[in-house]
């Protein structure tokens, strides 16, 4: 039934696509190759491609919450799906806002920061996490009720709810920030999704709630990506990369706490972005102007195509991500330790590289 559910997803995703593509062609929201030196595309291509993503996923999660209870049989509830699905809308807009009218970037980021607000009000939270030296790290040790929406209460938890407010800003920055490659964003997102499927089906975990969840937000992103890989007939523009961290940012926590998978799965891109952002802090560049000092873009200026960049990126996450379904939680950090040296490792070699190009 899980997989049926995620196939409906993904042919929804698959139709929906190239009807938003028409009509972001229709409207003008289109990404040209002059306004984004940043971009390797050759040719103007739509943006939109995040409204199919949650276009599909909505019907889906409707269908399967009005026919059945398996989205709502575990520690999710349908004030969960209610902020996630606001939270989504909240992006798209945003995004779509973005797209077409170039919005500075002190009004582009208050988008994101409703939207987690949104979905933490929808009762978005973490309670604990696993300590990798041993028992739990507890996330909510002071808690305040706030005011009431109907028969659901706002609250608000120390420290929990700050640690998902920042958390799910960086997923979706991180994102954002990766989204320069023809389905490297939208690979990557759906990696992540697939091993939090994959363990909260194990024994160990056992989530179905979370599984009928994963399966249609992966179906979903599989969709997207059938007509987003190089090359790209349709991009997902602002709020589709922001709309793939989140929902990332937010199974995670919806699963119990999986930060340590996600943190693996997207471990390089993480690592990458705050090595741009350093750089740039340092040259007294802005932190949110573009450029090409991204891991990928620079592989992609070395000769690699965009398929071998891609390909690479994605084979390296699902090789990290699958030791989440292996190791236990102190064995999680060496492996996060291990992936810190291999970026710098891999920096290293690519400033030599670079040094010979020259």
């Amino acid at each position: 039934m899980t997989w049926f559910i995620g196939c409906v997803s993904f042919l929804l995703a698959v139709c929906f696509t190239p009807i938003v593509g028409a009509m972001a062609t229709r409207f003008g929201i289109v990404d040209h190759v002059k306004e984004r030196g940043r971009k390797v595309h050759r040719r103007t291509t739509p943006l939109m491609g995040g409204v199919a993503i949650l276009l599909a996923m909505v019907v889906t999660l409707l269908v399967v919450l009005i026919r059945s209870d398996l989205l709502t049989s575990g520690r999710v509830s349908t004030a969960h799906y209610v902020g996630l699905l606001i939270a989504g809308c909240v992006l798209m807009i945003g995004g779509v806002l973005d797209d077409k009218l170039n919005l500075s970037p002190k009004v582009q980021v208050l988008f994101p920061i409703f939207a987690a607000l949104v979905a933490i009000a929808g009762g978005l939270g973490i309670e604990k996490v696993t300590n990798p030296f041993g028992g739990f790290l507890l996330f909510e040790t002071m808690s305040w009720d706030l005011f009431a929406l109907g028969s659901h209460m706002i609250t608000f938890s120390w420290p929990g709810d700050v640690f998902v407010f920042l958390w799910l800003l960086g997923m979706m920055f991180t994102v954002k920030l990766l989204d320069g490659l023809d389905g490297l964003a939208t690979s990557i997102g759906s990696v992540g999704v697939f091993m939090v499927l994959l363990l909260a089906g194990t024994v160990t975990y056992f989530q179905p709630d979370v599984v009928v969840l994963s399966s249609i937000i992966f179906g979903a992103f599989l969709g997207f990506l059938v007509w987003n890989l190089h090359p790209a007939q349709i991009f997902l523009g602002e709020g589709g990369a922001l709309l793939i961290g989140f929902f990332l940012g937010a199974l995670a926590v919806i699963s119990g706490g999986k930060i340590a998978t996600l943190l693996l799965v997207m471990g390089i891109p993480i690592l990458d972005v705050a090595w741009v952002m350093l750089r740039r802090a340092r040259t007294g560049k802005k932190v949110s102007q573009g450029d090409r000092l991204h891991l990928h873009h620079r592989l992609y200026d070395l000769g690699l195509n965009q398929q071998q960049v891609v390909g690479s990126y994605t084979l390296l996450a699902m090789a990290f991500g699958s030791l989440t379904l292996v190791l236990p939680s102190f064995a999680k950090l060496i492996a996060l330790a291990c992936l810190a040296l291999f970026m710098l490792t891999a920096a290293y070699v690519l400033l030599i590289v670079e040094g010979e190009k020259r």
